[in-house]
């Protein structure tokens, strides 16, 4: 039978906050946030971590992920999470397992909950996708850009003739929270998306993902005010 896993790329190094994966956010370690949303949801059958750092693995298998030794010759900083995922498949599929779809969840995405990967699964399956992406929509939100002349230029509206915003066309922000892909899509493309292609809209207090401290700070005000960080507790249904 075909498996539906989840595969977490979690690198031991990181410029912006050192030891990012591992630092605390609501009493877990960021990744653990992932690997529990991923083991909480109906549907996703194994979570596998893949990380270059032993102790990334050792945690990771605490909060009950299976460990994927990353090779270092794709664990820098310009490594791909594309390039962590085929090793993993083929990691996997040599171990004997058969996989039909992938969860490429992001480790530094703590904003999210198993009915969101649930929900994507359903879809993805109910619109027979090949690959499918999390997004926000973003409403009331004008977009600008310099310009080669150092100007400010509007880009999703005219300045000049500003509209309501009900007649401002929908947009749509790439979370980074969740992809999922079949594996055919990943070898052919060598990208998290391809084929028939799907988006998966979640709440706006999903947005982001943590890049810096002052993300961190935002994430756990967010987590605590809408019950995220009860996720995984012996109390909590989920």
């Amino acid at each position: 039978m075909s498996a539906t896993v989840a595969i977490i790329p979690a690198r031991g190094g990181s410029k912006g906050i050192p030891r990012k994966n591992l630092i605390n956010i609501c009493g877990r370690p960021l990744m653990a946030w992932s690997i529990l949303h991923a083991r909480l949801a109906k549907g996703v059958d194994a979570v596998y971590v893949t990380s270059d750092s032993d102790e990334i693995l050792t945690v990771a298998q605490r909060y009950g992920a299976l460990p994927i030794e990353r090779p270092p010759d794709i664990s820098g900083d310009r490594a791909s999470s594309e390039s962590a995922w085929l090793h993993a498949l083929d990691t996997i599929e040599a171990s004997g397992v058969e996989i039909a779809r992938i969860f490429g969840l992001q480790a530094t995405s703590p904003l999210r909950d198993p009915g969101d990967i649930e929900g994507a699964l359903e879809q993805y399956q109910r619109e027979e996708l090949d690959s499918l992406f999390s997004v926000a929509e973003v409403e009331d939100f004008f977009t600008w850009r310099i310009d080669e002349n150092g100007q400010p230029r509007s880009v999703n509206y005219d300045w000049r003739h500003r509209r309501p915003r009900q007649l401002i066309e929908k947009r749509y922000l790439e979370n980074g929270s969740i992809y999922l892909f079949s594996p055919t899509v990943l070898r052919r493309e060598k990208n998290r998306m391809g084929g028939r292609l799907g988006v998966f809209v979640m709440p706006r207090h999903k947005l982001f993902q943590i890049d810096n401290l002052e993300d961190m700070k935002l994430a756990e005000t967010i987590m605590h005010g809408y019950g995220l960080d009860r996720i995984g507790d012996p109390e909590s249904k989920r």
